[in-house]
């Protein structure tokens, strides 16, 4: 009984590390989203932080134009991000996890 329960811990701790060096590589996965006219692009990483904004030049005219190309586009750039890393993140700790009866956590 022990043996199994060490074992188990030992392949969380396992699952654990996995994890956290999928989040490590995720730094250094891009996501570019830009706006339906290419007026405004944004970069940013897989753990959802923005590496770059480009504006086009016409769009510092109007300040409450460039606002809601940022919300939109920083929004729609973000969903992207959360669905690629918590595709990634659940795969690795959904691999390493014990099959424990009635513990379906990642269906």
């Amino acid at each position: 009984m022990f043996g199994d329960l060490m074992g188990m811990m030992g392949k969380l701790k396992e699952t654990q590390e996995k994890v956290e060096a999928t989040k490590k590589r995720l730094d250094t996965v891009l996501i570019d989203e830009n706006s339906s006219d290419n007026l405004l692009k944004i970069t940013l990483t897989a753990n959802r932080e923005i590496k770059s904004i480009q504006i086009d030049d016409s769009l510092l005219e109007d300040k409450e134009q460039l606002e809601d190309y940022l919300i939109l586009t920083l929004n729609k750039a973000i969903a992207k991000a959360t669905q690629i890393n918590e595709a990634e993140v659940s795969a690795v700790a959904k691999e390493g996890m014990p099959n424990i009866p009635g513990m379906d956590l990642f269906k």
